[in-house]
């Protein structure tokens, strides 16, 4: 996809530390001191969940500047009917670039292409303040949810055909791809291949702390 101001393509393999490196400049003390989004993306490639169809990266001037990835995720009833959707995540943008269209551009194209491919529901789990605008709801709204009736505030959903989800209760059942992040050792490891970066404090990681430890009563 091109228009005058950017590029929009498929992430080939030469990409990939450049992609990696995008990652950790969007995500570098955002929601903790340091970040994993780097080596979430570095392992999801090689995970069965992951879909290379829906794997883009966006250029600006002949510079890759963001970068959009999906997984495979799966709803289930209370009768154990499953329905299968993806889960998109991460999606980075160099930081002085941000607040340019550049992610919504990648959005777009992207959730094109996965209605095309069959998916009707796109869930994700971040700062709600990010994505309302692209067409996400609540996970309330269409009575989605963790096992246990948990209902957070930072699971969000964008469902891409009309009456894709009925109102029935849904438990969300995302990859395990990123239970993998939780060894910190590999993440430090992986971290080390790149230039030093000082982990540390700033607000945007309390405003995380606050959304992703919040929980919407019933209406």
């Amino acid at each position: 996809m091109k228009n005058n101001d950017y590029i929009i393509r498929r992430e080939t393999e030469k990409d990939y530390r450049e992609v990696e490196n995008i990652a950790r400049e969007a995500f570098w003390n955002l929601n903790k001191p340091g970040c994993h989004e780097h080596y979430f993306i570095h392992i999801m490639r090689q995970h069965e969940d992951f879909i290379p169809e829906l794997d883009y990266v966006i250029e600006v001037g002949g510079r890759m500047v963001g970068c959009v990835m999906y997984c495979k995720a799966k709803l289930r009833d209370e009768n154990g009917s499953e329905k299968q959707i993806v889960t998109m995540g991460p999606i980075c943008v160099l930081p002085e670039y941000q607040r340019k269209g550049y992610g919504k551009a990648l959005l777009k194209h992207t959730f094109g292409i996965a209605a095309d491919m069959g998916y009707d529901t796109v869930i994700n789990f971040g700062n709600p303040d990010n994505y309302v605008a692209r067409g996400y709801k609540s996970c309330r709204k269409y009575n989605v949810c963790f096992e246990g009736d948990f209902f957070p505030a930072a699971l969000l959903v964008k469902v891409l055909k009309d009456g894709a989800l009925d109102g029935r209760k849904w438990f969300y059942c995302p990859s395990d791809v990123e239970e993998l992040c939780n060894d910190e050792e590999a993440v430090g490891d992986f971290d080390a291949l790149f230039p030093p970066k000082v982990k540390g404090w700033q607000p945007s990681q309390e405003e995380f702390y606050i959304h992703s430890h919040s929980v919407i009563n019933r209406e």
